[in-house]
C-alpha cells in the first residue's frame, strides 16, 4: 500500500520545528522512519503532515556531562551502539543494541524516536528505565524534564503535549566496579522482545548487594522496574538462594499482557527465567571488577 496524502515539511533548526508542532494539525514527527513509514504505508496513521528532523542538528551528539551521559534525541542508535563514550559509562546499553533489530534498521532509527514510539516490547525504553533516565522535551513556551518512570501515559503513548518535541535522553551511569546485563527472548534475532530484561548491580565491600536495578519489557505498556524485588535482595550474597525470590516476585505480578501468539502465563515464565540469568550474569561481572 501506499500512504495518504501529507504535507511533507523539512526544518532546519529546532526553533522553526517548535513553530510548526504549535501550529500545525494532524501531524507526525519522522525521526529514523522506520516504524512511521510502516505504519503510514499500511494507512494505520494517516497524518495531515509530516515533520522531518532529519536536518535538525541541534538534536544530535552524545556528551558527558558531571554524573550523566546525554544523547540527542535524533541520535542514531548505531551511533549510540559503536560509542566508546557509552560502553565506558553504560555498557549495558550497548549490549541491548546487539539485540535491537538489525544493522541496516539501526543506522536510520534513532533512540528519540524508540521512545516516542513506545513498542513494549522495545529495548530501548527498557534500558533507559533501568538507568533511571531523564527525557528532556521543548515548546515554544520553554522546557521540562519527565522521568523515564513517568513517561509513559498508555499503551505506545508518551507524555508529550501536542505542542512539544523531545530534545534530549538523559541516563544516570553508574559506578566502573558495577555488574549489568541484558538478554531477552525473540522469536528470531531482531525481532521484537517476547520478554526482555535489564540489570544493573553493585556490591559492597563484603560483596553483598549493595544497590539493584532490574527493568523488563514485553510484559506491560511500559517498562516494568521490579523496585520490591530490587529492595528484597538488597544486603544478600549472590547466589542461587536468591532465585527464589525472583520467582516470588514475578509471579505476584497482577497484570502480564498476552497477544495471539503468546500467552500472559508464557511471558512470565520468560520474565522470571530471564530475570534469574541475566541478575547472575551481572553479579558475576560484579564480582570480577570488584
Amino acid at each position: 500500500m501506499k500512504p495518504a496524502r501529507f504535507q511533507y515539511h523539512r526544518p532546519t533548526q529546532l526553533h522553526e520545528a517548535l513553530e510548526m508542532v504549535a501550529t500545525l494539525q494532524n501531524y507526525k514527527i519522522l525521526a529514523g522512519g522506520q516504524s512511521l513509514m510502516p505504519m503510514m504505508n499500511f494507512r494505520f496513521v494517516m497524518p495531515d503532515h509530516v515533520i522531518d528532523m532529519n536536518q535538525v542538528s541541534e538534536l544530535t551528539g552524545i556528551h558527558e556531562v558531571p554524573g550523566r551521559l546525554e544523547i540527542g534525541a535524533m541520535t542514531r542508535q548505531h551511533d549510540i551502539h559503536r560509542s566508546a563514550l557509552v560502553a565506558k559509562l553504560c555498557p549495558l546499553v550497548p549490549e541491548a543494541y546487539d539485540q535491537v533489530s538489525h544493522r541496516q534498521i539501526r543506522n536510520r532509527g534513532t533512540l528519540g524516536g524508540s521512545l516516542c514510539h513506545l513498542d513494549p516490547a522495545s529495548e530501548q525504553p527498557c534500558f533507559t528505565s533501568a538507568l533511571d533516565g531523564e527525557i528532556e522535551v521543548q515548546s515554544l513556551k520553554g522546557q521540562r524534564t519527565i522521568s523515564i518512570h513517568d513517561w509513559t501515559q498508555m499503551y505506545m503513548t508518551p507524555a508529550l503535549m501536542s505542542d512539544e518535541i523531545m530534545t534530549r535522553v538523559t541516563l544516570k551511569p553508574w559506578a566502573q566496579n558495577h555488574g549489568w546485563s541484558f538478554l531477552e527472548y525473540a522469536r528470531r534475532h531482531g525481532d521484537y522482545a517476547i520478554v526482555g530484561v535489564a540489570v544493573l548491580v553493585a556490591l559492597d565491600a563484603s560483596q553483598k548487594i549493595e544497590r539493584l536495578s532490574i527493568s523488563l519489557c514485553g510484559v506491560a505498556a511500559a517498562p516494568l522496574r521490579l523496585s520490591a524485588l530490587e529492595t528484597s535482595l538488597l544486603g544478600q550474597r549472590g547466589d542461587d538462594r536468591m532465585f527464589p525470590q525472583v520467582h516470588q516476585h514475578i509471579e505476584a505480578i497482577e497484570e502480564i499482557m498476552h497477544d495471539s501468539y503468546n500467552s500472559s502465563t508464557y511471558r512470565r515464565h520468560l520474565a522470571q527465567t530471564l530475570t534469574a540469568r541475566a541478575l547472575g550474569i551481572a553479579l558475576k561481572r560484579a564480582l570480577m571488577v570488584h
